[in-house]
């Protein structure tokens, strides 16, 4: 049986942008899926191993989750530190805007921060003045204030391999079509697919592997010495948001009707959120193991969703609106 997990968690873009779409918002599980996060593992650059699918990224997410329901914004980035201040305190005046990827260390108010490291961040930005930006930060920082000068060196986010231009920000939302949260589940699946096979179309580092084989070798790297710096990363993100990523993956799934897909993924939620201990334990040898029996978990998933829209197409189940 698979439990839905409500708790704490690294969300940041899914929470920021369910707190710009406000009331109308899906929940933050299906914002999440509807990413595209879940589908897939990638090691990046042969180097990086992450829970999410290959190429993927979180801008790419972001507008994929927004088009699936039914809404758009504005987009802006680049130019000089004051030019995007001015841009953000006036698009502030018609409402939140989401703001990143920033460099989470970075940010003054959060314990620990005072160095880039590269760590990508969202968060609402509620209002600007001459001194001061207040944020809405999901990382459990609510009216949380950071002075201009100090919030827009953590914009610019230099070190943020797939951010191309500093002081991006999403702002003026309007929905333009009403999309249920199931009807848009169900738009998802194709892309969702199309992550698992491996996405031809997105651009990725030289040497990146995707799915069964970015865990066979992550496997092989943690048995020949995991990087400190990764072994950090894991015990702090990577796992626990992979695992929850997958745990919703697999309650968005049983929502929709597609069972076997869905238990698929609770399993696939099992195996990473059983990563952590070992991880922290430093147990290396149940650590490697288990990513080896991750590894074919990911065309089990998609042959077993492509299993389950043949057989919903059979009954002639509608997708249904909402």
């Amino acid at each position: 049986m698979s439990v839905t997990y409500v708790g704490s968690g690294p969300y940041c873009y899914a929470n920021s942008l369910a707190m710009v779409l406000g009331d109308q918002a899906p929940p933050t599980a299906v914002v999440e899926v509807l990413t595209g996060s879940p589908y897939g593992m990638q090691l990046i650059g042969g180097r990086l191993p992450l829970f999410d699918a290959f190429g993927w990224d979180p801008e790419i997410g972001i507008d994929a989750a927004l088009g699936l329901l039914g809404w758009e914004c504005e987009h802006a980035d680049g130019g000089t530190a004051a030019a995007a201040l001015d841009r953000l305190r006036r698009a502030c005046e018609d409402g939140p805007v989401l703001a990143g990827p920033l460099e989470l260390g970075l940010l003054a108010y959060q314990p620990g921060s005072g160095e880039a490291v590269g760590a990508d961040h969202y968060l609402v930005v509620l209002e600007v003045s001459d001194s001061t930006v207040l944020v809405h930060d999901p990382q459990g920082y609510p009216y949380a204030t950071l002075p201009v000068d100090a919030f827009s060196e953590a914009w610019r986010g230099e070190l943020i391999p797939y951010l191309e231009q500093p002081f991006r920000m999403r702002h003026s939302f309007t929905r333009r079509e009403r999309v249920g949260p199931e009807e848009a589940l169900r738009r998802s699946l194709p892309a969702g697919l199309a992550w698992l096979a491996g996405r031809t179309d997105v651009e990725v580092p030289p040497g990146t592997l995707g799915q069964a084989e970015a865990a066979e070798r992550t496997a092989q790297l943690v048995e020949e010495e995991l990087d400190p710096e990764v072994r950090t990363l894991w015990q702090a993100f990577a796992v626990r948001v992979g695992a929850r990523r997958l745990n919703d993956l697999a309650a968005c799934l049983a929502s929709l009707g597609l069972d076997t897909g869905a238990a698929v993924a609770a399993e696939q939620g099992r195996i990473v959120g059983g990563l952590q201990a070992p991880l922290v334990a430093g147990d290396d040898m149940a650590l490697a193991a288990g990513l080896r029996r991750l590894a074919p978990t990911y065309e089990r998933l998609r042959t077993a969703l492509i299993a389950d829209e043949g057989t919903s197409q059979a009954k002639g189940t509608p997708a249904r609106r909402s």
